[in-house]
């Protein structure tokens, strides 16, 4: 029996709880002109969604859609100011009972977790398998293919309701999950602050796989990429076909084909934007372009320190030398 989610729909619905997200919600966004539409009548905006929510006549708006370079190249979908409330809404009470569920090493999208503590536990990982650098350490790892285009819509409802025994509550995030699809029954949109939650919701089920069923005592996970770290590689070789099946089976997910590598460590493994080898570790190429083109895009101090915040985690010296001596030609 799964613990159970105590909230009632009331607690989610609550003009109480809609004006405190609405004070969330707002922290960096009081420039924006929807925002300020919305908040120009804020109490009849927030009255009419908890009557519709009272109700049961909410409905979801359509997205407002448009790209950004990630590096690579995404499709983000915005939803509007009222269906983001009722976002914050549902994940101010969802998110503080399902991160207690969450295993330790995943870091994606969880308050006090991030990149730079996935790496830094990586690093705890890799010197713990190779003793200190003084046998080999290999890591197997791997990419999910398309991961929010491809989460199965079915599939994350039947988890939820192992969870959550309210049903205004899972037919509310029904019409939040089935608000969008990259084809009918699939996917999730990446500008959803409920889709943060909801894909580690979704897997968690394969970190618990992980864990206790492959007892991978040395795994990580950041999203849609994941390794595994073991001083055997013949033991990582026969682990890929279970995970594969898992995925396949339980999730309705794939591995990208040209992401799934075993490698040692002394060969640098590119994880989570920087190349990392047994000593030390640097800024991936690709990250190091779009870091320089940023920079000449929009040359200000703020856009420098932030920069100059990303490289203190990695052997850097240089970069951050060049960086200050173009900084200050501009």
């Amino acid at each position: 029996m799964r613990k159970q989610f105590a909230h009632s729909y009331q607690d989610i619905i609550s003009t109480e709880n809609l004006l405190e997200v609405w004070q969330e919600f707002l922290a960096g966004k009081r420039g924006r002109h929807d925002v300020q539409a919305f908040e120009m009548h804020l109490m009849r905006n927030i009255l009419s969604l908890r009557h519709d929510l009272v109700t049961k006549k909410y409905r979801h708006s359509a997205y407002e859609a448009f790209n950004i370079s990630d590096p690579k190249p995404r499709n983000i979908h915005k939803a509007a100011v009222r269906d983001r409330l009722l976002h914050h809404a549902l994940y101010r009470k969802l998110y503080p009972f399902f991160d207690r569920m969450f295993i330790a090493d995943s870091y994606s999208c969880r308050v006090g977790k991030g990149t730079h503590k996935a790496l830094g536990r990586f690093q705890f990982m890799t010197r713990k398998v190779s003793l200190n650098n003084t046998r080999t350490c290999w890591v197997l790892q791997c990419d999910i293919r398309k991961f929010f285009a491809s989460i199965d819509q079915g599939v994350l409802l039947s988890i939820l309701k192992q969870y959550i025994p309210d049903m205004n509550i899972l037919r509310l995030l029904e019409k939040v999950i089935v608000s969008f699809d990259t084809v009918p029954g699939k996917g999730l949109p990446l500008g959803n602050l409920t889709s943060q939650l909801l894909v580690n919701v979704y897997m968690n089920e394969f970190d618990q796989f992980m864990k206790h069923k492959i007892k991978a005592k040395w795994y990580i996970r950041y999203a849609d990429d994941f390794v595994i770290i073991s001083e055997n590689r013949d033991w990582l070789v026969t682990l890929v076909p279970h995970i594969q099946a898992y995925l396949a089976h339980n999730l309705r997910l794939t591995l990208h084909p040209k992401k799934v590598t075993i490698k040692t460590l002394a060969s640098g493994i590119d994880f989570l934007g920087w190349v990392n080898f047994p000593t030390y570790r640097v800024l991936r190429t690709t990250t190091k372009r779009g870091m320089f083109r940023k920079l000449r895009e929009c040359i200000n101090r703020e856009t420098f320190q932030s920069y100059l915040g990303l490289l203190q985690h990695g052997n850097t010296y240089k970069l951050r030398a060049l960086n200050e001596r173009r900084f200050r030609q501009q």
